[in-house]
């Protein structure tokens, strides 16, 4: 029904198609086309911008290429493209050194410094600067300070240790911690006295009602446990007892050879076989190639003004490691604490923990003002036990010490007492055995301080009334 009418179309011409050679002469001719930062700025389609960002921009090209050409320059004269190239011939992985590798690089001190000091601690000191003891003969005198107080007998009690004991066997007589167990009619009442009294007359009586607490609840839990403290107060009347572990006096002979053990980097017990510079790469001394040598140095050879105590597992009879005090200075009533001494697996541990804070809570219960921990710098493990500890960084001091003939530079960390009886200790036994076990001590103390507060006043009442009966 519709007429045909024929169209006509318009022929197109397609363009020549160009090689891959000619493209790519076509893209280098818009390049050496370029002859002004004009030319640059039009193939952008920033040519229309104002004059101020077009500088801004020219600028912070330059800026961009000048930056990239120097960090180019420093990774080439540094060498690290060598060792780039190095590293993927031999395999091995490329990465950042840990802090033991960082140490062992440190830069050794000059010979005549060495020299020097050798000179000066024969001429001033004949050779050492303070007298050692040997924990294999005797102990030092902070740690007999520090140790539990047991007489041997009746005839070696002495008065203090009699009074304290018969006054905390009387109160635990009119209030018990807990259930008296059957067919044991006295235990808690032993237990919480020979507690009491180990404690010592010149620390606090907080101190001591909270530990007595402690070490009688673990003694009255079950038949079994009263009869493992009975039989440990017999054979380490001394030690220092706490939930996890107990601190043991330093003995040469009786801890050497299992420190060595879990400390020499080989497999022990359950361990794995480890680099043993983990354990003594921030230390003067270490690591042993014997227990011999490990016996004749300072760790079990202490100065006059230190203390060494060993870490044991409670449950397992383990040793964890040792922990010492160093630099006790009694006139100004402070001391240092040594990081403690542990294989690995145990660091950071609640035994390395608690062993620290039964030295800190006795230590400042004596009245000492102020406890220092000193870590090397480079020590990124030794640095977080202060911190879990709740230890205060106070400064750093450059070129501190000389270790394993290398300069240390050493963070000075601190705790007060004023610090502790504020919060620290609260603090720390909420970390270690929750907030129900920290309640319960803090209610046991409040109750101590309230009977003996009425127990004051009924003897100064009875005082009174005395001197009134003297006078008519």
């Amino acid at each position: 029904p519709y007429p045909y009418y024929p169209t006509t179309m318009a022929s197109a011409t397609t363009p020549p198609e160009l090689t891959d050679l000619e493209k790519l002469l076509h893209a280098f001719s818009t390049i050496t086309s370029i002859t002004s930062p004009n030319d640059i700025l039009a193939a952008f389609g920033l040519l229309d911008l104002p004059v101020a960002q077009k500088y801004g921009i020219v600028f912070g090209c330059l800026t961009f290429t000048i930056t990239v050409i120097a960090v180019l320059s420093l990774l080439y004269l540094g060498g690290s493209f060598q060792r780039m190239e190095e590293q993927a011939k031999s395999g091995e992985l490329v990465t950042a050194p840990d802090s033991v590798t960082q140490r062992k690089r440190r830069p050794l001190l000059l010979e005549r410094l060495l020299e020097g000091r050798e000179w000066m601690l024969q001429k001033n000191y004949g050779g050492q600067l303070r007298t050692k003891v040997e924990t294999n003969e005797e102990f030092t005198n902070l740690t007999k300070m520090l140790m539990t107080a047991a007489p041997l007998d009746r005839s070696s009690m002495s008065k203090d240790y009699e009074e304290n004991y018969i006054k905390a066997y009387k109160r635990c007589q009119d209030k018990p911690g807990g259930a008296i167990l059957g067919g044991r009619p006295n235990h808690r009442f032993e237990a919480y006295a020979r507690a009491f009294a180990g404690c010592g007359s010149h620390t606090t009586l907080n101190y001591r009602w909270s530990y007595a607490r402690m070490y009688e609840n673990m003694a009255g839990k079950s038949h079994e446990s009263e009869e493992r403290f009975q039989t440990l107060y017999k054979e380490r009347p001394h030690d220092i007892i706490g939930k996890t572990c107990r601190l043991e006096p330093l003995l040469g002979s009786r801890h050497c050879k299992e420190l060595w053990e879990i400390t020499s980097g080989n497999a022990c017990n359950e361990h794995k076989a480890y680099n043993a510079d983990e354990v003594w790469g921030f230390l003067d001394c270490g690591p042993f190639q014997n227990v011999q040598e490990m016996q004749d140095s300072e760790v079990f050879h202490l100065d006059y003004n230190a203390a060494g105590f060993a870490i044991v597992e409670f449950v397992t009879d383990r040793l964890v490691g040792v922990v010492h005090l160093s630099q006790d200075d009694p006139k100004n009533l402070s001391v240092q604490l040594d990081l403690p001494i542990v294989k690995p697996s145990s660091d950071g541990s609640i035994e390395q923990l608690e062993a620290c804070f039964l030295l800190l809570d006795r230590l400042f219960a004596h009245g000492y003002r102020r406890i220092q921990i000193c870590v090397d710098a480079l020590d990124v493990r030794g640095k977080r036990l202060p911190q879990r500890l709740g230890f205060t960084q106070e400064g750093q001091i450059p070129k501190h010490m000389i270790v394993k003939e290398a300069n240390r530079d050493s963070i000075i960390y601190g705790m007060l007492n004023s610090d502790w009886d504020k919060g620290a200790r609260s603090f720390l036994l909420k970390k270690m055995h929750g907030a129900a076990f920290e309640n319960a001590d803090k209610a046991i103390v409040a109750k101590e301080e309230a009977a003996e507060e009425e127990a004051q006043q009924l003897r100064e009442k009875k005082e009174a009334e005395a001197k009134t009966n003297t006078k008519k």
